[in-house]
């Protein structure tokens, strides 16, 4: 009887390891609100950057942006914490010391993340 518990046991550590990263990914709302609202300054940058908000956000958790995830990152910022950091962070780069404060070594942050959106599958587009 030992040996069957021990067996099943085995059966469902190894399905839960083979199981896709994406299912056990939750999306952090205010997170996702800093990362899009720092991505359009990379986009305006970086051109080859456009139209890989999701796929890069993804790579950051080595998550292959498929459907699903998409769809997660959809849900996710439709919510509410999203939705108050989002408005948080406009009113915050409309404020004169967030002007002043425009010289952050945001192009070597916006190559590193490009850099890894591209190792997980992200391809510019022509």
């Amino acid at each position: 009887m030992t040996r069957m518990k021990l067996s099943a046991a085995l059966v469902a550590c190894i399905a839960a390891a083979a199981a896709p990263a994406a299912l056990a990914f939750t999306v952090d709302g205010p997170g996702l609100a800093r990362f899009d609202n720092s991505y359009i300054t990379c986009e305006a940058k970086f051109p080859a950057m456009r139209g890989h908000r999701d796929e890069a956000y993804l790579s950051l958790w080595r998550i292959k942006a498929d459907t699903a995830a998409i769809a997660r990152l959809a849900e996710a910022r439709k919510s509410k914490p999203y939705q108050t950091e989002h408005t948080r962070l406009v009113q915050a780069a409309k404020s004169p010391a967030a002007k002043a404060s425009s010289a952050s070594p945001i192009e070597q942050q916006c190559q590193a993340l490009w850099g890894e959106a591209q190792k997980v599958g992200a391809k510019p587009r022509p």
